[in-house]
């Protein structure tokens, strides 16, 4: 297939919590566009696995990795095109970089509350483990990561989160939205569809 191009956008970025539907949302992106699919938590599990770490092991995992990871996620922006980003810092790593349209995905109720049962019980089925698993998987996961990519990348402030639809150009809630309606919402805002 050949490759669409969207006026003034050359990639996209998809962004979100452990279980919220990114991935899902990605690839039905790429499938759609003909475009690559880039998918940071293959890359993580890969890295995980060479250091001989755990994927809950965050903290074992150099800082060094995680800056040189995020430096080539903004040169694949800045000098690529036609890929679909899917990754937890993607969208915030796309700030200042033009032609790049950023998508969040949220799971939460109409309160803003997150629905993290429906993520763990997304990761139980995806990964075919253990509710206990998942639970401690999605909590020391997201503790650990927002912990050192506080230290790295927003000077320690406790208050910031990779989530905060300030960075955002779409946000999309997958708890009300169902995979197909979710990939509609983000190809009429891209413009590819009416």
């Amino acid at each position: 297939m050949i490759p669409i191009d969207l006026a003034n956008i050359r990639n996209i970025t998809v962004s979100g919590r452990i279980g919220a539907g990114t991935t899902t949302l990605a690839k039905g992106l790429a499938d759609a566009l003909g475009w690559e699919v880039f998918e940071g938590g293959e890359i993580f599990a890969q890295i995980h696995q060479s250091l001989k770490l755990s994927e809950l092991e965050v903290s074992g995992r150099p800082d060094s990795f995680d800056v040189e990871y995020e430096e080539k996620i903004k040169e694949m922006l800045k000098d690529k095109k036609h890929q679909v980003i899917q990754s937890h810092l993607s969208g915030f790593d796309a700030q200042g970089i033009d032609g790049v349209f950023k998508i969040l995905v949220l799971c939460e109720d109409d309160k803003g509350n997150d629905k993290i049962d429906i993520r763990i019980d997304r990761l139980v089925n995806r990964r075919k483990i253990s509710v206990e698993e998942a639970k401690e998987e999605v909590r020391l996961r997201e503790e650990e990561n927002l912990t050192k990519w506080r230290r790295l990348y927003a000077n320690s402030d406790k208050n910031w989160i990779n989530w905060d639809k300030k960075y955002y150009d779409l946000v999309i809630n997958t708890y009300i939205n169902n995979p197909q309606q979710s990939l509609a919402i983000a190809l009429k805002a891209i413009g590819y569809i009416d």
